[in-house]
């Protein structure tokens, strides 16, 4: 498999970017170029090896969760810009 100038500048517009020729030309060559590396791996013997997600076992490294009392509204509204009512308050964002 290959890709040419016509495969790079169909990607291009889906894109929405404008290439130069030369650019054109370079993408089609670095994309030929992975795709000749990426052939290599077909000669890799993967007999019995197990097909996996990630090269690493993942495991869950969040702790439990726990229930526990919040701040104080006081401590929170400490760090606030600005506080109205017991609120932080924040500039109107709609108009």
């Amino acid at each position: 498999m290959s890709i040419t100038v016509k495969d790079v500048e169909h990607v291009a517009s889906l894109a929405r970017l404008e290439l130069s020729e030369r650019e054109k030309e370079q993408f089609t060559e670095q994309l030929n170029a992975i795709l000749k590396y990426a052939e290599q791996l077909n000669a890799l013997d993967t007999e019995g090896v197990e097909p996996t997600s990630h090269a690493m076992p993942l495991i869950n490294v969040m702790r439990e969760d726990a229930v526990r009392a919040s701040l104080p509204i006081e401590k929170v509204l400490l760090n606030a810009p600005d506080e109205e009512e017991g609120q932080i308050k924040v500039p109107a964002v709609l108009e």
